[in-house]
C-alpha cells in the first residue's frame, strides 16, 4: 500500500505537471476568493477555492490530468472508468487531448448534463446500475473484455496527487490557514489536500464532509476499519459513493481530523448562499463543504478554506433546490383564503397585491373541498417575500379591508 510519504513525493511530481498544463490553459489555477456573505453567516473568515470553475466544471479534471499524462507516455490507447459524472469528464477531456480511446460506464440516473459533456469529449458511454458500485463493477469487466487500462475515480496514487495540488495551491494563495474544509466521495480528493496540508502546515485542520445518504467514509474512521453502506440517497450524486478505497482510507485516518455529515437541505440552502455570495453554481457535492459550515456541523474560526468541488448541476434540479431554498428562507411563501365565486374578485386581490409590489409566482384553485360554501372558492397563492418582513402583514391587512380573510401557509 502506497504511504502518506509516498504520495507526498508524488503530489510534487504533480504540481510541476499541471502547472504546464495550466500554463497552456488545458487545466485552470482556480480562484480562492473572500466570501464577506458567508464569512458573516459562519463567525470566521471564510475563502472559497473555486474548483466549480475548473476546467470540465470540476476538480476531476487534475487527477485525470496526472494520471493519464502519465499513461500515455507508457503507450495506452484505450481507459475506462465508472463516474458519477465529473470523473467521467476530467477522464473523457483528458483522454481527447492525448488521442486516448475512453469508455466510460456511468449510472443510470447520472444526470443529462454530465452524461452529454462527457459525449462531448468523445467518450464512449455506457449507463449501468443505479450507483456508482454498480457501474464501477461494470467498467471493471468491460476493462477486462477490452484490455483496457482502469482507471479508478479515487482509489489510485495518481488520481490522489493530482487532487493534491489543490493543496498546493491554497497554501500558495493563502498565507495564514487555520482550517481547509473538503467534501468526501469516495476520498480522493480530501486524501491529496490533506496529505499536502498536514504535510507542509500540520497545524491547520483538515475536516472532511459527507451526505447523511452516503456516509461511508463517517462511518470508516469512527469504526477504525472500512465501512461501506448498502445504498445511497442524496442530492449530491457526486458523493454518493457506497464504499471509500483502500488507499484513501489508510492516507484519510492519518492526515484528516474529522469528518461531518450534512442534510439535503444543508446542502440547498449552502447552493443557494454559494450562488448569491459568489455568483458561481455549485452542484450538491460541491456546496457541502459551505453547507458543514452554515448549518454548524463544522465549527471553526480564523481563516477557513471552503472546497466548491464542482458545479455541474441540471438546470431542472438547480431551479428546484433554489425553490426550496428560497422557500425555508421564507422568501418565498403561500398565503390562502376564501373569495366569491364570480367574476372580477381575482382580479381585485391580485390587482391589491400589485399595488404592495408583491410579486406572485404561483396560483391554485379549489373548488372542489366540500367544506367550501358553493358560491365561493379557495385560493392560494405563492409570493415572493419583499426585505421588509413586514410587507407580509401589510398584504393580508389590506386583503381584509376589502373583505377577504388571508393567512400565510407553510409549504
Amino acid at each position: 500500500m502506497v504511504t502518506v510519504n509516498e504520495v507526498f513525493e508524488m503530489t510534487r511530481d504533480a504540481l510541476e505537471l499541471i502547472k504546464s498544463a495550466q500554463r497552456r490553459r488545458l487545466i485552470y489555477r482556480t480562484p480562492l476568493v473572500k466570501s464577506d456573505t458567508i464569512s458573516n453567516a459562519t463567525g470566521a473568515q471564510v475563502f472559497l477555492k473555486l474548483e466549480a470553475l475548473q476546467k470540465t466544471g470540476s476538480f476531476k479534471a487534475r487527477g485525470a490530468y496526472n494520471a493519464i499524462t502519465r499513461l500515455s507516455r507508457e503507450g495506452v490507447k484505450h481507459v475506462v472508468t465508472a463516474s458519477a459524472g465529473n470523473h467521467a469528464q476530467g477522464v473523457a477531456y483528458v483522454a481527447s487531448l492525448y488521442g486516448i480511446k475512453s469508455t466510460i460506464v456511468m449510472p443510470q440516473l447520472t444526470p443529462w448534463i454530465k452524461i452529454s459533456r462527457t459525449k462531448r469529449y468523445g467518450a464512449d458511454i455506457i449507463l449501468h446500475g443505479e450507483s456508482y458500485a454498480e457501474a464501477e463493477a461494470k467498467a471493471m469487466e468491460i476493462s477486462k473484455e477490452l484490455n483496457a487500462t482502469y482507471v479508478h475515480a479515487y482509489n489510485d496514487p495518481l488520481i490522489v496527487a493530482g487532487q493534491g495540488t489543490i493543496g498546493w495551491e491554497i497554501l500558495e494563495d493563502l498565507d495564514e490557514v487555520d482550517a481547509v474544509v473538503v467534501p468526501i466521495g469516495g476520498g480522493g480528493l480530501i486524501s491529496g489536500i490533506a496529505t499536502v496540508i498536514k504535510k507542509k502546515r500540520p497545524g491547520v485542520k483538515v475536516i472532511g464532509v459527507q451526505s447523511e445518504g452516503a456516509p461511508s467514509a463517517y462511518l470508516s474512521l469512527r469504526e477504525g476499519k472500512i465501512m461501506g453502506v448498502t445504498s445511497v440517497d442524496t442530492i449530491a450524486e457526486g458523493i454518493a459513493v457506497k464504499r471509500i478505497g483502500d488507499l484513501t482510507f489508510n492516507i484519510m485516518r492519518e492526515v484528516v481530523d474529522d469528518v461531518v455529515l450534512v442534510s439535503d437541505n444543508d446542502i440547498v440552502n449552502a447552493i443557494l448562499m454559494i450562488g448569491e455570495a459568489t455568483k458561481v453554481i455549485a452542484e450538491g457535492a460541491g456546496a457541502a463543504s459551505v453547507a458543514a459550515l452554515l448549518s454548524g456541523k463544522v465549527n471553526v474560526k480564523g481563516n477557513v478554506v471552503a472546497l466548491v468541488s464542482g458545479g455541474n448541476i441540471d438546470m431542472p434540479m438547480l431551479t428546484k433546490v433554489i425553490y426550496k431554498a428560497l422557500a425555508k428562507a421564507n422568501r418565498i411563501i403561500k398565503i390562502r383564503g376564501l373569495i366569491p365565486d364570480r367574476p372580477g374578485t381575482l382580479s381585485i386581490v391580485t390587482g391589491k397585491m400589485g399595488e404592495l409590489g408583491i410579486n406572485i409566482i404561483d396560483v391554485f384553485h379549489e373548488r372542489f373541498n366540500p367544506e367550501i360554501k358553493p358560491n365561493y372558492v379557495e385560493v392560494s397563492f405563492v409570493i415572493e417575500v419583499p426585505p421588509d418582513a413586514k410587507a407580509v402583514d401589510d398584504v393580508l391587512t389590506e386583503l381584509g379591508k376589502l373583505g377577504y380573510k388571508f393567512w400565510t401557509e407553510r409549504f
